[in-house]
């Protein structure tokens, strides 16, 4: 079937949901859900995330120069969508949606109690890009919920239930279809898991 040719568009998906917290220099709280975040280095840790220059969060964010990047679950979903669709400049998201502003070990801004893992992160650079301006930073603490880690101390997400966002909609993260490295493992070590074998069994056909 033949591909249509369309106006140049941010058509790529799917792309993490996130809450964003941030605080003003006076400490008063607020959340931003954001679809454009991303990892953009590993040592240091960093990251972006890109905001519109009209959106309340930006000039917080721009002033403190800290936010926190809180990954969203199936349970935050709700959550997820209202903070960003509100804006904090008419009413306090933490007492609407019922979520626990919990302090951050380095950054002032506070963490979501309720997600699964929060990225404490400090601003280096502001890039001004257009309609958004894209805030460079340094993840300076990591912070994960016990209850993902397993009897030897590994990270487990797939218990955090964790969303995406597509074209608008949200989803639930499926099931795996492999692991890294698992095309160019030896067959025999294919066995990891059922959901493996089962694409294994499909490239067969």
């Amino acid at each position: 079937m033949a591909k249509q040719v369309w106006k140049p568009s941010t058509m790529l998906n799917p792309v993490p949901a996130v809450m964003v917290s941030c605080a003003d220099k006076n400490g008063k709280p607020n959340i931003i859900t954001l679809a454009w975040a991303g990892t953009i280095n590993s040592n240091p840790p960093m990251v972006s995330i890109s905001i519109r220059k009209e959106r309340y969060s930006h000039a917080l964010i721009k002033e403190t120069g800290q936010f926190v990047i809180n990954l969203t679950t199936k349970e935050l979903a709700f959550a997820t969508d209202f903070c960003g669709v509100k804006s904090g400049r008419d009413l306090d998201k933490f007492e609407a949606m019922k979520l626990t502003p919990e302090k951050a070990s380095i950054v002032s801004a506070p963490m979501i109690k309720e997600s699964p893992s929060n990225l404490e992160c400090i601003v280096k650079q502001v890039i001004e890009l257009g309609s958004h301006d894209m805030f460079i930073a340094e993840v300076v603490a990591t912070n994960v919920k016990e209850e993902l880690l397993d009897d030897k101390g590994k990270l487990d997400l797939k218990k955090a239930d964790l969303i995406c966002y597509s074209h608008g909609e949200y989803f639930s993260l499926s099931k795996p279809l492999g692991f890294f490295g698992y095309s160019v493992t030896k067959r025999k070590n294919l066995k990891r898991t059922d959901l493996v074998r089962k694409s294994r069994g499909r490239k067969r056909k």
